[in-house]
């Protein structure tokens, strides 16, 4: 696993527990409200990772992007059809994209080289 997703992993996971220790109903709620959007409905995981994954792109979360890559991954999306996400994502949300793109990519083709595991748990937002 490369460095910055093992770093990113381990982080999101800390405060995951760390948040949750609180005694919040609003932020548990959210949480689980989050969990409960990416498991498989009329909507396979597949789909519903790639559009975390444009969405991500559009609101720039670089650790969202991490996350979705990696879980489209794992959820057995092909690299042909995560460039047509890399394309919506940029025609969506413009050229201030593109630098999120490069590193996108970047971790794409680590993922690929098997240098790096997917992230375990889900995006810094994800539960």
């Amino acid at each position: 696993m490369s460095d910055r997703l093992t770093e990113f992993s381990a982080f999101r996971q800390r405060m995951n527990e760390r948040i949750l220790a609180e005694d919040n109903q609003v932020v548990r709620r959210f949480f689980a409200l989050d969990t409960q959007t990416y498991k498989a409905g009329t909507l396979d995981v597949k789909t519903k990772e790639m559009l975390g994954l444009v969405a991500s792109l559009v609101l720039r979360c670089d650790d969202c992007i991490s996350y979705h890559i990696a879980q489209c991954k794992e959820a057995g999306v092909e690299r042909d059809a995560l460039f047509e996400v890399f394309s919506v994502g940029l025609v969506v949300g413009g050229s201030i994209v593109i630098p999120h793109l490069r590193r996108a990519v970047d971790l794409l083709d680590q993922l690929e080289a098997g240098a790096v595991g997917a992230a375990s748990g889900g995006c810094s937002d994800h539960a």
